[in-house]
């Protein structure tokens, strides 16, 4: 087992209590506030902490494509500033208007760097060992995004169809948070629902990345065809796959519908052990259809291809 976060220990000592394990991704996926987070949140401080505003309606236009309309949807957040950035200064029309996006080279040397965790407390640590104006300039802005979704976010409670389906799941599952929200964040948002109660764990961005809470929590302790992720994101899927367990999509903009399936069709499966092979194949290549791969602008690159960051 790779070298794990101090907050993760609770997942390492974690023991099943039942025969199946699903981790359940929060915003987007489960909870109905990662729009909200983004057009009010984390958009309008990009703008702001990265001096966008001579350019903020293609700021944001690319901000949303990044973070909810594209194959890039749900990374962790500072991967995604800087898919942000990068795409926004390979937009044709920000040259067009003689503007600068700043390249924060120094905010992709932190994402590269091993031993620090993708997490606030991982770029202060980075930014003890490497002092940096850019580092210290995006450590502004995700204390204003936290700040902003502290005295925003309230009320946004689960999609139609989610209580239903964790109250489905007590029986024979041991269900968890898995998210790259700050776990403060998730249990605040969780607990004002009742939704933390069918949990055992809640586990954020603190804890590591979506793959390894699979890995802490529930590898060697399930049989892998016992062990399912629940996301909205290419990124839950591709975690499953790191992991070699079994992906269930919620479908942006179908979520209740998706929830629904859940309940009524996907659940039963997973428990009888029919789930893996065509069933999860046809499900995962219904919900690759709805999210882009490509930039719907002109580039000064020539190429509209999205690349998938690597995160470490």
């Amino acid at each position: 087992m790779s070298s794990i976060p101090e907050a993760a220990q609770v997942l390492v000592d974690f023991e099943p209590t039942k025969r199946f394990f699903v981790g359940i991704d929060s915003d987007g996926c489960a909870m109905d506030a990662m729009d909200i987070k983004h057009l009010e949140c984390f958009t309008p401080n990009t703008i702001k902490h990265w001096g966008l505003q001579p350019v903020s309606t293609l700021a944001r236009e690319t901000a949303l494509f990044v973070n909810l309309g594209s194959i890039t949807r749900g990374l962790n957040r500072w991967v995604a500033l800087k898919q942000v950035l990068d795409l926004l200064r390979d937009r044709a029309e920000v040259a067009e208007r003689g503007f600068a996006v700043p390249e924060a080279v120094e905010l992709q040397e932190f994402l590269d760097a091993p031993g620090y965790p993708l997490s606030d407390k991982g770029i202060a640590a980075y930014a003890v060992d490497h002092p940096s104006a850019v580092i210290d300039q995006a450590i502004r802005w995700g204390n204003g995004v936290n700040e902003t979704i502290a005295w925003m976010v309230h009320g946004c409670g689960p999609f139609p169809g989610v209580r239903e389906a964790f109250e489905a799941m007590q029986a024979d599952v041991d269900c968890m948070t898995v998210s790259a929200t700050p776990v403060e964040a998730l249990t605040r948002e969780w607990g004002e629902h009742g939704l933390a109660d069918f949990m055992k764990v809640v586990a954020g961005q603190e804890m590591g990345s979506k793959a390894q809470h699979v890995e802490y929590a529930a590898k060697g302790k399930y049989a892998d065809d016992h062990i399912l992720l629940i996301g909205d994101a290419p990124g839950d899927r591709d975690a499953a796959k790191k992991e070699g367990v079994l992906y269930y999509p919620i479908i942006p903009g179908a979520e209740k519908e998706s929830w629904r399936r859940f309940t009524a069709e996907a659940l039963p499966k997973f428990l009888a052990g029919t789930y893996a092979g065509d069933y999860q194949r046809g499900l995962i290549a219904e919900f690759d259809s709805h999210l882009p791969g490509e930039v719907p602008w002109p580039t000064l690159s020539g190429s509209r291809r999205v690349r998938m960051p690597h995160v470490k």
